[in-house]
């Protein structure tokens, strides 16, 4: 694929895509407002971060990514990870906290692109899906807990368990800030399922209907905000946004302050990643379309250097926007060129509207978003499943709201190794039985005994599992047990059906179990044994000194061997 994506759609670009572009631009710039400056807030930073964030990023993706529709822009999980970065003692130590965000940004990109440059697309692989949804729901829960006393115009309470200290707290609750924390959430949960079946009921056509739904976050800000200037409410609101285009440094140079922020960096351009990707790929799904991981590295990468450029926080796809850049007939990345240059012009021209939009208003939106993303029934439905990655799933949760982003992450991460560690060190074994009167095999464990046949002289083992150092001395305490509940074996036969590999270890072991069992009279035989593990076998000594044979299938190892 291209390096440039852009040129090779932008060949077929038709004046069509441009009017659903053209719209699907328009909606979504009206979403960004909102957004932005509400992640910015939820970052701890001012909220032009959001906005500068919202310009320059989704230009330069426009021009590298691969996905059609993908909405590149401050998100919420990022968000929850930079404040937690910029918080810690270490960056606080550090002093210029903006600076530091900066540097996040700038930072991240760099990690992107040197993983793009080792081919490193692939490495969304190894945080499985448990580990994800485990950390998303953990830091969900952290959004909820800081944006609650926002609704109420409070602090954040530092009561711990303190049951006395909280009937205290909420007594200094802003009435005014609850009334239109309420408003807020009222206009939002309108503009969900019931102005959606109002407007099919009017026979509204449903492209206008999915698009117009999702204008809720902005006549959230307009109504609140006309309320507060209206009647001079005593509540907490924005403040100043500087008017005008971000101006372009590059003063986030410094070597120690980089090296400090080295860790939360990687864990944001990681999740930035993976949640980017995973979204992306959504998308293309549903129109046939293809997303090539490493260039996403590329094109996320220099998007987060281009917001550090111009002065924003770190950016990655989000889900929200690119459901509504999707639903609104978005046909390319066009949609977003015309967003972000929509945005700018709100920038230059109006920022001074943006200073009275109230904070609880603004968290009620991120609320609103955050709260579908905690998902304790996972939890559950994943434990049923694999316990392991329940365990996983749970502790990851757990580990975010205790230990810390970075830490509840890396605790998932490690506690998959460690599960999958276990089940490639267990692999399961199968002892065979044929079912009668054809050359099917099946688990004697699975079926009645009486169902399947088998022999007192032949013990036949499928090991559904690649041989290796890791398992092998599971694999031969299996066969001694089994040798010790049938004193009467002379062959045993281990079907290779499911082995693909064999490694140096592994292959001494048997060798060393093919010289013990020859001692005790007892012969060693392989069946359904694939070309690359035979030639593999070929290059050591087990073949040759094998006690038994290399049958091509089981059925010919049975009738082979029950006649010896």
């Amino acid at each position: 694929m291209s390096f440039f994506p852009i040129f090779s759609w932008l060949k077929t670009y038709r004046r069509e895509d441009f009017n659903g572009d053209l719209f699907a631009g328009i909606i979504t710039a009206i979403l960004l407002v909102p957004q932005g400056i509400a992640y910015a807030l939820l970052s701890g930073l001012p909220p032009e971060f959001g906005l500068y964030a919202s310009i320059l990023p989704p230009l330069f993706y426009a021009v590298l990514g691969t996905s059609r529709t993908l909405s590149v822009g401050p998100v919420s999980i990022a968000a929850i990870m930079i404040a937690s970065a910029l918080t810690s003692p270490a960056v606080s130590e550090l002093g210029n906290p903006l600076q530091s965000a900066v540097i996040l940004s700038a930072e991240s990109g760099a990690i992107m692109v040197l993983m793009s440059m080792f081919r490193m697309g692939g490495l969304v692989n190894f945080i499985s899906h448990p580990v994800l949804t485990g950390f998303t729901s953990g830091a969900a829960l952290l959004i909820i807990g800081s944006q609650l006393p926002q609704t109420l115009g409070l602090k954040s309470p530092v009561c711990g368990i303190d049951l006395n200290c909280y009937e205290s707290y909420f007594q200094n609750t802003n009435f005014a800030t609850l009334v239109i924390s309420l408003i807020a959430l009222a206009i939002l949960l309108f503009f969900n399922k019931p102005l959606s079946s109002l407007l099919k009921k009017m026979g509204v056509p449903p492209s206008f209907v999915n698009s117009f739904t999702k204008c809720g976050a902005i006549f959230t800000v307009l109504i609140t905000t006309l309320i507060v200037t209206k009647w001079s409410l005593n509540v907490s609101v924005v403040g100043n946004v500087p008017a005008g285009l971000p101006s372009l440094n590059v003063d986030f140079i410094d070597v120690e302050k980089w090296r400090v922020l080295l860790s939360s960096a990687t864990f944001i351009a990681l999740i930035a990643y993976v949640e980017s990707v995973a979204i992306a790929k959504v998308m293309a799904n549903l129109r046939g379309e293809k997303i090539e991981p490493n260039q996403e590295l590329i094109a996320l990468g220099v998007a987060n250097f281009a917001a550090a450029i111009s002065g924003g926080m770190p950016v990655a796809g989000g889900f929200s926007r690119t459901m509504v850049n999707f639903s609104a007939g978005a046909r390319s990345q066009i949609s977003m060129v015309i967003a972000a240059m929509l945005l700018a012009f709100a920038v230059v021209f109006f920022s001074a509207l943006f200073s009275q939009i109230p904070k609880a208003a603004l968290a009620v939106i991120i609320l609103v978003a955050i709260v579908p993303l905690v998902k304790f029934s996972s939890v559950r439905h994943t434990w049923n499943y694999d316990k392991g990655d329940g365990i996983a799933e749970a502790m990851t949760l757990i580990g975010v709201l205790v230990l810390g982003i970075e830490e509840g992450l890396t605790l998932g991460i490690f506690l998959t190794f460690i599960s999958h560690l276990r089940k490639t060190s267990h692999p399961h074994i199968a002892v065979l039985g044929r079912i009668p009167n054809t050359p099917y095999y099946r688990n004697v464990k699975n079926h009645c005994i009486d169902c399947l046949e088998k022999w007192d002289n032949l013990l036949l083992l499928r090991i559904d599992e690649s041989i290796t150092f890791a398992n092998i001395n599971f694999i031969e305490e299996f066969i001694d047990s089994e040798l010790k509940l049938a004193p009467s074996i002379k062959h045993i036969v281990l079907v290779f059906t499911s082995v693909s590999d064999i490694d140096m270890t592994a292959l001494e072991a048997l060798e060393q179990l093919n010289s013990n069992l020859k001692e005790t009279k007892i012969s060693l035989n392989l069946a359904e044994v694939k070309h690359f593990v035979q030639v593999k076998l070929e290059r050591g000594h087990l073949l040759t000194q094998l006690s038994g044979q290399v049958f091509f299938d089981t059925n010919e190892a049975v009738n082979k061997l029950n006649t010896l």
